[in-house]
């Protein structure tokens, strides 16, 4: 199709402008281009289709709103405009958003990272969290915020005062012309987004001619899965996986997708094979077949409204006149603009449009404040509609128009004009209710037998409570009459809501036999804990007004009521006396009769009723209350029979009815739902109580309890002994009278909450705190998780933290924790009524132990309490009435005669802490009263007084002090003694205000007395126990002297080893360690241990092989260039190591020794149970078999071969020739390895002329004996092979000629690595590494100085000949290789490849100086290569040296003048040699450190006592460890006529790389990502590798990389080229860190982000603002230098299992 050049402003804005119908004109022009324009075949091309649509569809658009070029246009709009002040950045997923914890209206106010970071909230605490998309950034918005409520960017001018209307900038016709096209383009896009029909378009967008092309449209649900789709698709449309997984990416990313492009025919049969596939189990998936007409005009309206959106961008002006447009009504009426078609068809729409239009509103609509409040009120008529439509639909919320109520509803002048004008409180809870159908007869919620339909349909509707819950989140602080009257009527339909859960889900207590079908109770509890904050703040909102507190009592009372009458009939009324008090109540047993726990109607009137008492009103308006009315009795009833069933449970009397019943009590206690359950019935009794007569009270609750009839008969004590037959119901019994002697306390004690007690709403929290803390120190998240939570998230803990308690800093692993203050300790109360058993126990175990620390005495008396408020005051009374004395004494009695089991020792505390309680009352009230008689509170006189006449019970009092010498209560004696002091003290204040002062004297002396009599006892104890264990030390002592004795020769033997050891060889001379002035090694025999037969033996080399586990992986952590892709392992020749280190072969151990026999059959044990295992279950393990790993044996430390263990070998003494006599006879030996491997070849392939002496050449032909015992030689072969394998990833093959290379390189990468790791840390090259590292290097090195025995001679004879032709030593002899650098490897390579020519020609030559002989040709070689390479350009510093220049500078001056003039060009001039003789010593030093490392081992010297601590005279000492002079250029000197032409001819070709010893360190860095592949969408979950930097996005479909044939993850693949197969990353969103190690092991570390509570945060659940912390971040980074991430793998694998069955390649 051709398409005509023409202009948009000479062809198309004419003919629009002298339109007579503008509307069908502009039609016309979109029927006749848009389907030219889009969908013209089944491969779209976005680019091409954007271009032309912008080109001839939206130019004219824009030309026909500006009038002129829109460029100019636009820009004029956006200069004229006034900045908004709103921000409106609208939030993608995953985006972090900021909240201010301090000055935020509510949770759902945030910030975008711009704004927060330019206001002033940034230095407040907030909490970060990351956005599920949608919503917008509220800068600028005053409501949102407390105070700052604008950024520095959105900061308003103070010139702009008057709101004026934005309209007033635009000329009349710009305004005629922006709504006339406004219009069109929006009721375009409207028709064709909720456009019904397949195949025809609106009127006036018919095409001009009609094809036969159509498309097969599938459409998202969130039915199926992507496992479904994917196969379901592979089936209809014959494509392949990968297209597939494509399609249903795109469904459920857009909402919608075309699968098949062609006529209807084709297309139909791809529809009815979707249809007939997914309809077996669900609805099937929803498919149309569209005209290819419609789906372009859906495709352009998609593409309009963005268009729209960005117009308006441009101008608050046109923002304006697109509101008018979208909800201006027609003449149809109500519901009629073109925003309430939208809402309204939202279900019917799929998510793309969805999306497209809800960010039209957000841009629009809702950053319009006059408009927000127009829209507010079209959605609050709707809102029913809406959520129906929202309840049948199935895609998530975040799709739904439904979820932008958040945008309205928490603005609070907006939420309190939609309560008075459209009623949307009652709207809401209507709607709620409406859609919970299932009920009993009694109108009771019934979510029994629920469908999985019911159930979908019960999760959606949850969401109305949280608009619910947006309403109500600011409470009024003015109320309008109007405003009170549809409050209470929300109120009342709020009260109907709470009516039909009273009593709702009830139960029966089962007996004979277990329950068969747990009974559904889920659901009831998920409406409580929704509805939790909502009660709350519904008493916020009473509390706030007089007037609406005292309607809302009596709506809630009379609801009560309401509810009673139900439930009283049937039940018969019966009298209990007790004590001379009689009660009437009705028969009831919770054991026998049907019980709830959802009372909402009940708690709430309780939580009103605290109110009344907070607020005053109760004293200021008692002629409105109708609290005459009120039956205690009715008040108590319910929670009674709650908290009783609580009790019953907890005494095992509801076993049969299963867990159901267990989890519904631990709910009701539990920090989520007791605000508003447990702690109201407690409030509820509280209230009862304080309305009846104690006595009365008393006998109820006995009676509900079931334990009237205990109590009340006189002869209890036969009676229970009839009873005794039964174990179970004495036990029974006695938890029931613990628990209800627990409520007594309760009710009398718990008076922290304001309106009972006098106290602040601080100290509630305080109290929680530090009965917490009494358990034992805890972290900030354990404490909030303790602490309920407000509708803002909010606990209020840092409120009053600081205190109660102090806060200690966390190490480099744990968390920070909060401590006690010591003078808190004094309010703890054991009995605390949130504390579970567990929690008391501990409790009272930790205070225990520190009273014993502090040297008081060990009891828990109860704490001092506040007083009550007047509402509750006569509360107290109980504690002294007839009923309570009577039980307490009762218990008393059966503890002093302990021959029944009917009592126990805590029933027994319960009753000394009830009369510890009692007696703090009253003698706070004589404290406080003026006059005496003013105390109505007289326990001590009730517990002194003797029992009536027929029993002649003892008193109170008396048995008491029966039951402080009682033998079997030694636990309770420090309680009895401190009640029995305390009754003393009040006799003595209450003499005290009657007679003289004088008898003062008398109590004290009384007192002090007791006190003395204490300290005498525990001063006896105390020498007692001292005695004893002097005794038992000196039998101790004596035993000891006889074993010595016995044992003399034994222990001889072993102080003369012990003296061997200690005296060095010769004092006078320092130890070296290579060459011939070599120290000789300490002999000593090497005796180990094996771990799994325990046998002990020598380690020699014709004995039985012992070794070592060890570990061998590939490493690039010294790495310096990761780029490098990795060689062709079939090709590769490892000789020389590449000096940017891209990759090495790294050998760790755990340093257990074995037998190597006794390993075999271990390991093949590890093979066989593998084998076995893989036919049970499917899943990794946290080892490879097949690859050779397995766990050591006795520590679990993943290991995957052996190291033999060698003796030390014996160097032979003979002549040491100098270097110019040895560099002969060497090159002797060379021609005569060059003709001998010749003769062992066919003829024709030797390439040296040879000339050599006969006899040098009969030696190489004869071969050496082998020194090694078989079982050490096949160990030696095994980790040979093992290294080969792995450091190249080959298959293992014995006779490579490259398996001794490979041990060589890793055994010097082993050694870089550790001396690294020691710089790193900063500790000593000696005596500071753990054992376990030591033993492997050492190992390690004896081992690679033997491995040449297994291998074929010759090879390794060539190899050592290869690397000679590199050393300057032989220039002479042989072209060298001209772009290597000498490195360790080169010099451990050489120095252990030469055994294998020594052990056939020692021609009169010294292993020992040979060794010296290399370590001095190569430590030259590397002080050239640092000249060459890192001398920076000279910079002016301060010389240490004086004025005269040391030898050292002038021989490095020198060296470095003759190496300029072969290399002009290359290199600076540099003058001061003190500069460059600093630059040579720190290049050459590591070298220095890691050949020292190398010979110690290597040879057994000991090292001086110097190179064991880091200090000054390093480098001196080192070098005379070494053997070298300290100053290294006397080695150039000495030697100058061989050395002189050796380094011209080596620095002549050298390619050179910078530095001998790389390592990377860096710092972290976190970015917000781009998925790289998937435009411009937003990573959902960004991975930044903590090696290199390179950010990654990990966990989808998208990034997927192919290895191995196999699709991984993106980390996944980036650890093979990055970290040879092990990698560390940090998820960014979720602060998380990843070791990886291969495709199926990782595990999660915890990260080095902590937030100000020294806790890290991983999932970012809690929000604190989080900081680097360098010492956990050094951790990561040692383990990564230590090689460790694999072990630390392993280790967490087999400590949780479950991460072994994470698919860790898909990360």
């Amino acid at each position: 199709m051709q398409w005509h050049h023409y202009s948009v402003e000479e062809i198309i804005l004419p003919k629009w402008s002298h339109a007579s119908d503008f509307h069908r004109t502009v039609y016309q022009h979109l029927a006749c281009y848009v389907p030219k324009i889009y969908c013209l075949g089944p491969n779209l091309n976005p680019q091409n289709e954007e271009l032309l649509a912008q080109l001839l569809l939206l130019a004219p658009l824009e030309w026909y709103l500006c009038d002129e070029d829109p460029s100019a246009g636009l820009a004029k709009l956006e200069q004229s405009n006034q900045p908004s002040q709103l921000c409106g950045h609208v939030f993608k997923v995953g985006e972090p958003t900021y909240s201010c914890r301090e000055c935020a209206a509510d949770p759902t106010c945030v910030l975008c990272m711009q704004c927060f970071l330019g206001s002033v909230h940034k230095e407040h605490r907030y909490r970060m969290t990351t956005s599920g998309g949608g919503g917008f950034c509220d800068c600028g918005d005053t409501e949102a915020w407390k105070k700052g409520p604008y950024c520095q960017k959105h900061e308003p001018n103070i010139s702009d005062t008057s709101q004026e209307d934005p309209l007033a900038h635009l000329s009349s016709d710009m305004i005629a012309r922006t709504r006339s096209i406004f219009s069109i383009v929006l009721k375009y896009s409207v028709d064709m987004l909720t456009w019904e029909k397949e195949d025809e378009l609106p009127s006036g967008l018919e095409p001009l001619e009609r094809g036969d092309t159509y498309y097969c449209m599938l459409f998202n649900d969130e039915v199926h899965t992507y496992e479904q789709v994917i196969y379901t698709l592979q089936k209809a449309v014959n494509c392949t996986q990968k297209e597939a997984v494509s399609f249903a990416t795109t469904v459920d990313r857009d909402g919608r997708k075309s699968v098949r492009y062609g006529d209807f025919q084709f297309c139909e049969q791809a529809k009815s094979v979707i249809v007939r596939n997914t309809s077996r189990q669900t609805k099937p998936l929803r498919v149309q077949v569209m005209h290819s007409s419609v789906v372009a005009h859906q495709c352009f309206a998609l593409k309009a409204l963005g268009w729209l959106s960005h117009v308006i961008g441009y101008s608050d002006a046109l923002r304006r006149i697109l509101c008018q447009v979208g909800l201006e009504k027609t003449l149809e009426g109500e519901n009629s603009s073109l925003v309430d078609t939208l809402m309204l068809c939202d279900s019917k729409m799929w998510k793309g449009a969805r999306n497209v239009y809800h960010q039209l509103l957000m841009s629009s609509l809702l950053m319009d404040l006059k408009y927000k409040k127009l829209f507010a009120i079209q959605f609050a008529k709707n809102y029913e509609r809406l959520q129906s439509d929202y309840v049948k639909d199935d895609h998530d919320r975040e799709f739904s128009v439904t979820d932008l109520s958040v945008q309205m509803f928490t603005v609070p002048s907006l939420a309190r004009m939609l309560i008075m004008e459209e009623n949307l409180m009652t709207t809401i809870i209507r709607t709620f209710v409406d859609h919970l159908r299932h009920r009993d007869q009694r109108g009771r919620f019934q979510f029994e037998r629920y469908t999985a339909q019911q159930a979908f349909k019960f999760r959606r509707v949850q969401s109305l409570i949280g608009d619910l819950k947006y309403v109500l989140i600011s409470r009024p602080t003015e109320w309008s009459d109007k405003l009170r009257e549809k409050f209470l009527e929300g109120f009342s339909a709020f009260l109907e809501l709470l009516k039909c859960m009273q009593g709702m889900d009830p139960v029966v207590r089962q007996v004979g036999q277990h329950i068969e079908m747990e009974p559904e109770w889920e659901a009831a509890f998920t409406l409580q804990m929704k509805l939790t904050h909502i009660i709350s703040m519904m008493q916020e909102w009473c509390a706030s007004d007089e007037k609406v507190l005292v309607e809302a009592y009596k709506f809630s009372l009379a609801a009560l009521t309401h509810c009673h009458g139900g439930f009283t009939d049937g039940e018969q009324p019966i009298t209990l006396s007790m004590s001379g008090h009689s009660v009437d109540t009705i028969r009831y047993c919770v054991s026998q009769e049907k019980v709830s726990i959802h009372l909402p109607v009940s708690r709430l009137l309780a939580g009103l009723h605290v109110l009344l008492s907070k607020t005053e009103v109760a004293y200021r308006f008692p002629e409105q209350l109708p609290l005459s009315e009120l039956s205690p009795p009715m008040l108590i009833e319910h929670p009674l029979r709650c908290l009783v069933l609580c009790a019953q449970v907890h005494a095992g009397m509801w076993r049969r009815n299963g867990f159901s019943l267990v989890n519904q009590i631990y709910y009701y206690h539990n920090v989520k739902c007791r605000v508003e359950m447990f702690d109201k019935d407690l409030i509820m009794l509280q209230a009862g109580a304080s309305m009846m007569d104690p006595n009365h009270f008393l006998m109820i609750v006995l009676s509900r309890f079931e334990l009237y009839h205990i109590f009340s008969s006189a002869d209890y004590r036969k009676r229970y002994n009839r009873e005794n037959a039964n174990k179970d119901i004495i036990q029974q019994n006695n938890t029931l009278i613990e628990e209800m002697l627990h409520l007594i306390m309760m009710v009398v004690g718990e008076r922290f909450a304001p309106g009972i007690g006098m106290v602040q709403s601080c100290d509630e929290i305080k109290r929680e705190i530090i009965h917490q803390l009494c358990i034992r120190p805890m972290a900030h998240s354990e404490l909030v998780k303790a602490l309920p939570e407000n509708e803002n998230k909010e606990t209020g803990m840092e409120r009053v933290i600081d205190s109660v308690a102090s806060f200690k800093k966390p190490g480099v692993t744990g968390r920070g924790l909060y401590e006690l203050r010591p003078e808190c300790a004094k309010q703890f109360n054991l009995y605390f009524h949130h504390y579970s058993r567990a929690d008391q126990s501990k409790a009272e175990e930790a205070q225990r132990k520190l009273k014993r620390q502090n040297g008081e005495d060990s009891a828990l008396p109860p704490p001092v309490l506040p007083p009550l408020c007047p509402l509750f005051a006569s509360l107290v009374n109980l504690l002294q009435c007839d009923v309570l004395l009577a039980m307490l004494g009762t218990v008393l009695q059966w503890a002093v005669e302990p021959s029944g089991g009917h009592w126990s020792e805590s029933m027994l505390q319960r009753v000394l802490h009830l009369i510890g309680m009692a007696l703090l009352e009253e003698q706070q009230q004589l404290e406080n009263s003026i006059e005496e008689n003013d105390v109505g509170f007289n326990f001590t006189l009730k517990i002194s007084r003797p029992g009536e006449a027929p029993s002649n019970t003892p008193s109170i009092l008396a048995l008491l002090e029966t039951l402080q010498n009682a033998p079997h209560l030694e636990v309770h004696k420090d309680m009895i003694r401190w009640i029995l002091k305390t009754v003393a003290a009040i006799k003595t204040m209450r003499e005290r205000t009657t007679t003289a002062p004088e008898t003062d004297a008398v109590g004290q002396s009384q007192e002090e007395t007791v006190r003395d009599k204490d300290k005498a006892e525990r001063k006896r104890k105390a020498e007692m126990a001292r005695l004893r264990r002097e005794k038992i030390m000196a039998q101790m002592s004596e035993m000891q002297r006889h074993f010595i004795n016995e044992n003399k020769e034994l222990f001889q033997q072993s102080l003369e080893e012990l003296e061997l050891v200690l005296v060095p060889t010769s004092p006078d001379t320092a130890s070296v360690c290579v060459g011939p002035r070599r120290s000789r090694p300490s002999e000593k025999r090497l005796v180990v241990t094996c771990i799994l037969c325990q046998e002990e033996q020598e380690v020699r080399e014709d004995g039985r092989a012992m070794v070592l586990a060890a570990f061998v992986q590939r490493s690039t952590v010294m790495s310096k260039n990761r780029r490098r892709p990795s060689p062709n392992p079939e090709r590769y020749d490892p000789l020389f190591m590449h000096p940017d280190l891209s990759f090495g072969t790294h050998t760790g151990s755990c340093g257990h020794i074995m037998h190597s026999h006794c390993w075999q059959r271990y390991f093949e044990a590890v093979q066989a149970k593998e084998q076995r295992r893989q036919q049970r279950l499917r899943v990794h393990t946290s080892y490879d078999v097949e690859n050779g790993e397995f766990l050591c044996p006795l520590c679990e430390c993943l290991s995957n071969t052996v190291i033999p263990l060698l003796p030390l070998t014996r160097g032979s003494k003979s002549d040491h020739p100098g270097l110019g006599q040895w560099l002969g006879v060497i090159g002797q030996q060379v021609k005569a390895l060059h003709s001998a491997h010749k003769k062992l070849k066919p003829v024709g392939e030797s390439e040296f002329p040879v000339t050599y002496p006969n006899k040098v050449l009969l030696a190489f032909l004869c071969f050496p004996r082998d020194p090694y015992s078989s079982s050490i030689k096949e160990m030696l072969t095994t980790f040979g092979t093992a290294t080969y394998k792995i450091g190249l990833k080959v298959h293992p093959n014995e006779q490579d000629p490259r398996v001794p290379i490979m041990c060589w390189t890793s055994c010097a990468y082993t050694i870089q690595s550790i001396e690294r790791l020691l710089v790193d840390e900063e500790k000593p090259l000696f005596g500071s590494l753990p054992c376990r590292q030591d033993d492997c290097l050492q190992s390690l090195i004896r081992f690679s100085s033997a491995c040449w025995t297994t291998s074929s001679l010759p090879s390794v004879q060539n190899h050592f000949i290869r690397l000679l032709a590199v050393s300057p030593s032989l220039s002479c002899i042989s072209e060298p290789t001209p772009f290597l650098l000498l490195s360790l490897g080169t010099q451990v390579s050489l120095v252990l490849s030469y055994s294998s020519v020594h052990c056939q020609d020692s021609s009169g030559l010294n292993v020992d100086s040979a060794q010296q002989h290399f370590l001095q040709v190569v430590t030259l070689a590397h002080v050239v290569q640092v000249l060459l390479t890192s001398i920076p350009a000279e910079t002016t510093m301060d010389q240490e040296t004086g004025a005269g220049s040391s030898e050292e500078e002038a021989a490095v001056c020198l060296l470095y003048g003759l190496l300029r003039r072969h290399l002009v060009s290359d290199l600076y001039e540099v003058t001061s040699g003190w500069h460059l003789w600093r630059c040579v010593k720190a290049g050459v030093l590591p070298y220095l450190r890691s050949a020292a490392l190398f010979f110690h081992h290597l040879n057994g010297v000991p090292a001086p006592p110097e190179l064991h601590a880091q200090g000054p005279g390093h480098w001196e000492h080192l070098c005379a460890y070494l053997g070298l002079p300290s100053n290294l250029l006397q080695l150039y000197s000495s030697y100058q006529d061989l050395m002189g032409p050796l380094c011209q001819g080596y620095y002549a070709y050298l390619l050179l790389s910078t530095s001998p010893y790389p390592l990377r360190k860096r710092s972290m860095v976190v970015l917000s990502s781009r998925c790289p592949k998937s435009g411009g969408d937003k990573s959902r979950a960004p991975t930044l590798c903590l090696v290199c930097g390179t950010m990654l996005c990990s966990q989808s479909y998208c990034c997927q990389a192919e290895l191995d044939g196999e699709d991984v993850g993106a980390c996944t693949a980036h650890t093979f080229t990055c970290g040879s197969g092990v990698g560390i990353f940090l998820r960014v969103r979720e602060s998380q860190v990843l070791f990886l190690a291969g495709k199926t092991k990782g595990c999660f570390y915890a990260p080095p982000y902590l937030d100000d509570y020294g806790e890290t945060d991983q999932g970012l659940r809690r929000g604190n603002p989080l900081h680097l912390c360098r010492e956990r971040y050094r951790k990561i980074q040692k383990l990564w230098r230590q090689h460790g991430i694999t072990e630390e793998i392993g280790h967490a694998q087999e400590a949780n299992q479950t991460l072994v069955g994470i698919d860790w390649q898909h990360l």
